[in-house]
């Protein structure tokens, strides 16, 4: 008999993108800052740090469309680092990196960071190091991702899909000509995941010391534009084209009349079923390596997944097919290790799939901003929740609570301020947080923005959009020592400080 999940240790975390921590370098890196955040969260008695991936981001710059979901994103490497070692200057890393400290510039970070990077990889001798060697050796997954990386630049970065016919089918005398006609920047992609994972190590060890636990976020689906699929086409649905027979999306709701058309390529199955979902294994162990818990992005989709025609406009012709179930979770469990996983159950939710989500013991989430529309019997109410769940006030695909509070209907302003107990619609946001706090939920995560009390002009993305999302940044200052305090008292209020230790830094 299948041993169940242990339940997460009863806590709160906060959730914080990498992208969105203070930095002079136009991004949040692994830098000064990150540590400086961590000792915020043990002396607000915070014990999880709840990030999204980290991966390298492609067009539109979403974290959950990346150029590979074993790769991390180059724009994290902190360069203060760098110059410590010696591969670059003070002076070298003065570039224009946006006039706003609250807005990330992608169009600047593009156009500096890369070139930045380059310059220290002439420098460096990493190479060299045994060090170096034993990463590349434990990373199966590097030669393609550094290879495709080299080839995207030299073909102008256009999708693999526009390359010649010869690698993107992956002749072997093609990719020969390539790896060693761009050998230099092959080891330059390879510089970067080097420098980039030793960073993440570092960062992570230190948030072990503080006793903090690190929170990542695995996307269900890859990229169409990405090593995954280029490298190995077979595991996906695609055509005799190599063009995706189907694509991934929601179907249309009560907050969409279109559906969401996501347009990643779904997975070939049978294929995987056939190795036992060898791929799924790699990426669990992974992602297991990196995160002391892992959120499993769209977990309705292992039950069942919605299949959208390729080239629809919009997600309304889809239809419903059966996911692989609990086989593929069984198969992941040994690569899961010590890390634990949460559920993201949100969506159309049938049976099934909260039979499968408790059969293996994961939590599943609450969103509080879905709470007040609908009267005492909703779900996401604070005195519906079992014990194994996560609540969140909102999450990144959420308008801020402030933000949400400031449009809604006088009946649910009413009903929210008398659940919550307050008489001003200025309060709702905090007590939202209390509420979070003081639930049955074994973890309450609070994003930064809501802790800050910051409208939706801070609202990090707007689902089935491209423009200005994940741009949202956190400024030092606002990391207060009276919003350190007032968590603390929450934390120990609530039974939520999770291993932090009893006194405050």
């Amino acid at each position: 008999m299948r041993r169940k999940q242990k339940r997460l240790p009863r806590g709160a975390g906060i959730l914080l993108p990498i992208s969105a921590l203070p930095s002079p370098y136009g991004i949040g890196t692994f830098g000064r800052d990150a540590y400086h955040f961590i000792d915020f969260l043990c002396s607000s008695g915070v014990s999880y740090w709840q990030v999204l991936p980290i991966g390298p981001t492609s067009y539109g710059d979403s974290p959950y469309q990346s150029f590979s979901a074993f790769a991390g994103n180059p724009y994290f490497i902190d360069l203060d680092l760098l110059i410590e070692e010696g591969l670059l200057t003070s002076k070298e890393v003065c570039l224009d990196w946006g006039d706003d400290q609250s807005r990330a510039d992608y169009a600047k970070l593009y156009k500096n960071r890369f070139g930045i990077l380059r310059k220290a990889f002439s420098r460096s001798h990493y190479f060299d190091s045994s060090v170096y060697h034993d990463f590349c050796r434990q990373n199966p997954w590097l030669d393609d991702y550094a290879l495709y990386m080299a080839l995207k630049m030299y073909f102008h970065a256009d999708s693999w899909l526009l390359w010649p016919e010869e690698v993107r089918r992956r002749n072997p005398q093609a990719l020969e000509k390539y790896q060693d006609l761009l050998s230099q920047e092959i080891e330059f992609w390879k510089f970067c995941q080097f420098y980039f994972f030793r960073q993440w190590i570092a960062l992570k060890n230190y948030a072990h010391e503080k006793g903090i636990r690190m929170v990542g976020d695995l996307p269900i689906y890859v990229s169409l534009d990405s090593a995954d699929v280029w490298a190995q086409p077979s595991l996906f649905c695609l055509d005799a084209n190599l063009k995706p027979k189907e694509v991934a999306g929601v179907p249309p709701d009560a907050f969409s009349a279109i559906g969401q058309l996501w347009g990643n390529p779904l997975y070939n199955w049978e294929k995987m079923r056939g190795d036992h979902f060898l791929w799924w294994q790699q990426r669990m162990k992974f992602s297991a390596g990196l995160f002391d818990v892992i959120r499993m992005d769209h977990f309705i989709g292992i039950t069942r997944y919605y299949a959208i025609p390729y080239g629809e406009k919009t997600a309304q012709n889809g239809h419903w097919e059966k996911g692989p179930g609990k086989a593929l979770l069984e198969a992941v469990l040994p690569s899961l290790q010590n890390s634990r996983l949460i559920a993201e159950d949100l969506g159309v939710v049938v049976p099934a799939v909260t039979r499968l989500r408790k059969s293996f013991g994961y939590p599943g989430m609450k969103i509080l901003q879905f709470a007040f529309d609908s009267g005492p019997k909703n779900p996401y109410l604070p005195d519906h929740y079992e014990q194994n769940c996560v609540v969140y006030c909102g999450t990144h695909d959420n308008e801020t609570m402030s933000g949400f509070f400031a449009h809604q209907k006088p009946e649910i302003l009413r009903f929210a301020k008398s659940y919550l107990g307050v008489h001003k619609k200025q309060e709702l946001n905090w007590a939202c947080i209390r509420a979070a706090y003081a639930s049955t939920a074994d973890l309450a995560v609070i994003q930064m923005q809501d802790l800050l009390s910051l409208g939706n002009e801070a609202r990090m993305n707007y689902p089935s959009t491209i423009g200005e999302n994940w741009r949202w940044r956190l400024k030092q200052e606002q990391l207060s020592s009276e919003l350190s305090q007032k968590l603390w008292h929450y934390a120990e209020l609530y039974d939520r400080k999770g291993g932090i230790s009893n006194e405050r830094i």
